[in-house]
């Protein structure tokens, strides 16, 4: 039996045998329960049957921390329990031990907009400490080199260790453009509650596939997508052509393509699906003479029908998985803009599949306990931090466009945000993204809406005013489909009729349009009419700190050859190139 099992078969216990009932209210004259607040309605029976005859129930809990409605819990528990009992007194444990001033207040403001809830008011006798920051990126990949570059600020400033921060998400496939930042700097992390994303099984099936088109002698990769999706080629169909191989000294898939000449007693309907398998393969290897990596990754995410095959899983894992897929191909399509910069790429594959190898080799476990903690908003209850960083606050995004249907959805988004806040003991960063990749295709996003419901004196905007218009955010129920421009529409201005999840509670900031600064011989692109000479140790938002080891050309033409700290040597064009001279 599963624990649900469990529970079921309690309640059928208790329900028909009033004898065992008696038995077990005798023995359980006390009863404690803690974390009420996410107790399911089989729990709830539970309890109310053991403590029917005496009475005797202390529950503990924080409706505001309410968080694991798809899970069962029932909130509704705990905001009646009052109802459900007689003579029940009443204890609110308002004090905060943990968070400064700031962030509690601002955490107030949050919850306060929620309309079921249980009056009681946080306080703490910390110091105020320093304003929640908010930072606004243009696309997500900057919004994770902002992460990383100010960790990294923090570290060196502060003499801090990676165990001091923590980063949090709505979902997990948001860890990739964290994972690929970090690395990028140099900082350890681990994942809590999952998977490195390089490591999660449908990444690992799609860059198989990709490994397959580079070098279909890599049999590895081959085993394990060849019947995945299913294709009706079966273990032993591949255990005769692994002894064919070995026996002809070949690899398994010249064996495939020579499969007509061998005689492998296989039947003429599992000979056809091994030669369609090959015309697959080699027809990805045809389209990736010609394309960048984003583009065939793409097209074999459709042709393969790997997506497909995840959409029949309608449970959120299944949801997730899919997610996960969708910022593989937001990240290849981000690599594949980058590589503009370096003299000589050109997006391939190939540069691609080398910079996943370094990325997974620094997947790997050193043993080192001081890591920076990446998990989702969910995992991180009950924990805290010094430095919290909850990313990707966008609407769609947090709160879940899949959890605002109803209003109970969206005020249990609501807690999970203020869940998110109030880990934080020192220092909370909001950050979000103007515009980010969906299926590899950039799309404009909107502030979230808790932004707004935050009291104005608690935050701090470190990229300027918000905007006084916001865009309606493109949602595109076919994945694979074309964008509907139609969906595209400017909403109302601020100072006119405000959406309604827009609040009052601090003025709104004026339009954020600045002119462009001339480009310093310090910091930016743009460095090729520069100071910039050999020595020089430099930052780049991609690869991180590194050093110029020479200077080629001359103005729009000008090369720097830089060895970079992770990553080796890249030849960066300075016309394009993102650098900052820092020694």
């Amino acid at each position: 039996m599963d624990f649900d099992d469990l529970l079921l078969k309690t309640n059928e216990l208790l329900n028909r045998f009033p004898d065992v009932l008696a038995k077990y209210q005798n023995r359980f004259r006390y009863i404690l329960v803690d974390e009420y607040q996410d107790t399911n309605h089989s729990q709830y029976l539970i309890v109310r049957a053991l403590s029917d005859r005496f009475q005797n129930i202390c529950v503990v809990g924080d409706d505001a921390q309410s968080i694991y409605a798809f899970r069962g819990a029932n909130i509704n528990n705990i905001l009646n329990f009052q109802k459900d009992y007689e003579n029940v007194q009443t204890y609110r444990l308002e004090q905060n031990y943990r968070s400064t001033k700031n962030i509690v207040e601002a955490a107030n403001s949050i919850i306060e907009k929620n309309k079921t809830k249980l009056d009681k008011v946080v306080w703490t006798a910390n110091d105020d400490g320093p304003k929640i920051k908010v930072h606004r990126s243009m696309t997500d990949g900057e919004e994770g080199r902002f992460v990383a570059g100010e960790i990294w600020e923090q570290k060196m400033q502060n003499q801090l260790d990676n165990g001091n921060f923590a980063i949090l998400y709505r979902t997990n496939a948001q860890s990739r453009a964290m994972e690929d930042a970090l690395r990028k700097r140099d900082i350890p992390y681990r994942i809590y509650g999952g998977l490195s994303f390089y490591q999660r099984k449908e990444i690992k099936d799609v860059l198989c596939y990709l490994r397959l088109i580079l070098n279909p002698k890599d049999e590895e990769a081959l085993i394990r997508v060849i019947n995945y999706p299913a294709r009706g080629i079966g273990d032993t169909t591949i255990e005769k052509l692994t002894v064919a191989a070995n026996h002809y000294k070949r690899s398994i898939f010249e064996i495939m393509q020579h499969i007509d000449k061998i005689d492998l007693k296989l039947n003429s309907g599992t000979r056809n699906k091994l030669q369609d398998f090959v015309t697959m393969i080699q027809s990805f290897q045809v389209i990736n003479e010609n394309h960048d990596a984003f583009y065939i990754a793409e097209h074999v995410t459709k042709k393969t029908g790997l997506v497909q095959e995840l959409k029949k899983d309608a449970t959120p894992e299944g949801i997730a998985r899919i997610e996960n897929i969708e910022e593989l191909l937001n990240g290849i399509k981000d690599f594949t803009e980058g590589q503009k910069e370096i003299d000589g790429a050109r997006g391939s594959l190939g540069e691609f599949m080398e910079d996943v190898a370094l990325a997974t080799d620094l997947d790997k476990d050193t043993g080192d306990d001081d890591r920076v903690a990446l998990m989702t908003i969910h995992l991180a209850k009950g924990l805290e931090f010094p430095y919290v960083f909850v990313v990707g606050m966008e609407e769609d995004l947090f709160p879940s466009a899949m959890s605002m249907s109803t209003r109970s959805e969206l005020e249990e988004e609501r807690r999970l945000f203020y869940v998110a806040l109030t880990r934080a003991e020192n220092q909370a960063y909001l950050t979000y993204a103007q515009s980010r990749y969906r299926w590899g295709k950039l799309t404009d996003s909107e502030p979230s809406r808790f932004i707004d419901e935050i009291n104005g004196e608690f935050l701090e905007y470190l990229t300027g005013q918000e905007s006084n218009y916001r865009f309606k955010p493109m949602i595109d129920n076919d994945i694979f489909g074309d964008v509907d421009k139609s969906k595209l529409r400017l909403a109302k201005p601020v100072g006119g009729t405000p959406p309604k999840y827009i609040t009052d509670n601090h003025p709104k900031p004026d339009m954020n349009i600045r002119k462009l600064k001339p480009v310093s011989s310090k910091s930016g692109a743009n460095l090729f009419d520069s100071n910039l000479t050999v020595g020089n140790i430099v930052m780049h938002e991609r690869f991180g700190q590194g050093q110029v080891i020479s200077l080629e050309g001359a103005g729009a033409d000008k090369k720097a050859e830089i060895k970079f700290d992770v990553g080796g040597i890249k030849k960066l064009l300075l016309r394009f190139a993102k650098l900052d001279i820092i020694g």
